[in-house]
């Protein structure tokens, strides 16, 4: 069954990471099998292992943060920093696309002819994409995102973890700024989708407040399963039900798996549980319409921190007789992986 993955840091991977995807999953952990940081040998994305698991579209991002505090791994000293890896991000899609091996798409139409595409013959069709920004560091001021939305990005998220200049994002307690009111104008003017993800708690009810234009969230579970910031609470996946966003499960078992510490616990939850979270949403819903894959693999982690019974991202098809065993309608588990973000960008992509 067709997959679209609403969360997936393929450039991060490729560029920061130095990964080639174009790899099989077993060569690429065998690069990497003398490197000790987290993550590294337990990666679960690669180009071919997407087409087995038969993932054919995707928001692909770009990522880049301003560092906190003292230099890290994660985050760049100045905003003109940040636009600059966001551009070695596009430049990486780009470079994948003039090799045929992925697909921009801009437009309805582009969708469209993806999937035709993709359903004609789906081991010879590129992989589609949506150029997604994961926190808006790279936006060098609200002006700027006129320009990026020239360049293709069709959904953006504002924040990362911590306080950035737009605001509070994950395990942050305050608002969103100024700078941030005028970016939303911006954002809503263009029409494009506002990603609530990594909001904090503050930043999200303002966002909700200023933003009257579509709304997602590409990574999101419940913060019922996972009692701490980065999950959305009833209400606030209510609130993005409302909105008729969609909200796509991660497979990261620090939003899965109650008290798990990256690096000490050890994954214990299945894929059991992200259909825990799909029927909770449905609760809460009424319905199975907004809710989406978004898995978040290889966001800096492997499978140290996925669900145990998760070795590759092809195991994403295991999801399908799960919720079926779990009563769902063939049309509702073709809306969970592929049907309801297909739906969401048919209404929110350009002509």
């Amino acid at each position: 069954m067709l997959i679209f993955d609403a969360h997936l840091d393929l450039a991060f991977n490729a560029v920061d990471w130095n990964r080639n995807l174009e790899l099989s999953i077993a060569e690429i952990r065998a690069s990497e099998a003398a490197m000790t940081e987290l993550g590294r040998g337990t990666g679960t994305v690669s180009l071919p292992e997407m087409r087995r698991g038969e993932v054919g579209i995707c928001l692909a991002t770009m990522f880049a943060r301003l560092r906190q505090l003292a230099p890290s791994p994660y985050g760049c000293a100045s905003r003109e920093a940040c636009f600059a890896v966001g551009t070695g991000h596009q430049a990486y899609y780009q470079a994948m696309e003039r090799r045929g091996a992925m697909r921009s798409i801009k437009t309805r139409g582009d969708l469209a002819s993806h999937l035709a595409d993709w359903n004609a013959n789906p081991q010879s069709a590129p992989l589609g994409y949506l150029l997604s920004m994961e926190c808006a560091d790279m936006v060098l001021d609200p002006d700027h995102i006129f320009e990026w939305y020239d360049r293709g990005l069709r959904a953006i998220g504002l924040t990362h973890y911590g306080v950035n200049r737009y605001g509070g994002g994950t395990n942050a307690d305050v608002g969103l700024s100024p700078d941030a009111r005028a970016l939303l104008r911006n954002i809503e003017q263009l029409q494009l989708p506002l990603d609530l993800t990594h909001l904090s708690d503050p930043a999200f009810e303002d966002a909700i407040r200023w933003f009257g234009g579509r709304v997602l969230a590409s990574h999101q579970n419940a913060r019922k399963f996972a009692n701490w910031q980065r999950q959305f609470t009833d209400a606030q996946i209510k609130a993005v039900v409302d909105r008729d966003g969609v909200l796509g499960m991660s497979m990261d078992a620090i939003m899965l798996q109650e008290g798990f510490v990256r690096g000490v616990t050890k994954p214990e939850v299945t894929l059991e549980r992200v259909a825990d979270n799909i029927d909770h949403i449905c609760q809460l819903a009424g319905s199975a319409r907004n809710i989406g894959i978004g898995t978040d693999l290889d966001g800096g982690y492997g499978t140290e921190q996925t669900p145990a019974d998760l070795n590759t991202i092809a195991d994403l098809q295991r999801l399908p007789e799960i919720l079926n065993r779990r009563g769902y309608s063939e049309a509702d588990i073709q809306g969970v992986m592929h049907g309801n973000w297909i739906r969401f960008f048919r209404e929110t992509l350009p002509e």
